[in-house]
């Protein structure tokens, strides 16, 4: 082998090492890019799944803010609607009173002095106007002679045997009770037979 081949051969060696090395380089490059594209991925899909959370729970979030919202308003109307009904509860339980003093002017009045029948028949015209006037606005009366006691209803002053009633029947109202809307503001005062 002469010179020229020798520096031929030592040029294709060269060469061949070049490659090599080049190779070699690429290889550990395409190793590091792979590693780190991998490495990328993995903290990007680590990353979406933690954006899907946060989206899940503020979603969650939103849905019980609207829920809430929902039950205030209902609850409002809830009570706006149970002010309305019972607005005139105390109203109503001052007026009692009155209706009563008008019953007993017509139990004691005297219905035989003509005088006086025009003016038991003015209280009388007056107590049936303002028991409807009442009546418009949910207030009922509770009179219940005849009647099963009801405590819910009926407060019992008394109970006494008697032969013409049932037991555990009202015998004699006392004093009349008042609803408002099926609100007892007042019980019966009654007489119960045993």
């Amino acid at each position: 082998m002469n010179n020229e081949e020798k520096k031929v051969n030592e040029e294709i060696v060269v060469e061949d090492q070049i490659e090599a090395i080049g190779t070699e380089a690429d290889v550990e490059w395409n190793e590091s890019m792979e590693e780190s594209q991998d490495a990328k991925i993995a903290e990007l899909e680590a990353a979406l799944l933690a954006s899907q959370a946060q989206l899940k729970e503020q979603q969650d979030a939103v849905l019980r803010a609207k829920a809430e919202e929902q039950n205030v308003r209902r609850r409002a109307e809830g009570d706006i609607d149970k002010a309305r009904k019972y607005a005139l509860k105390k109203f109503a339980g001052e007026l009692l009173p009155v209706i009563d003093n008008l019953e007993r002017a017509l139990e004691s009045g005297d219905k035989e002095n003509e005088a006086a029948k025009v003016l038991l028949e003015g209280v009388e015209l007056t107590l049936q106007t303002f028991i409807s006037t009442i009546e418009k606005f949910g207030l009922t009366v509770i009179n219940p002679v005849g009647e099963t006691f009801n405590p819910e209803h009926h407060q019992a002053i008394g109970m006494q045997a008697s032969p013409d009633h049932e037991s555990n029947t009202v015998m004699v109202v006392m004093q009349k009770g008042y609803s408002l809307n099926e609100q007892v503001i007042r019980p019966a005062m009654v007489m119960v037979a045993q």
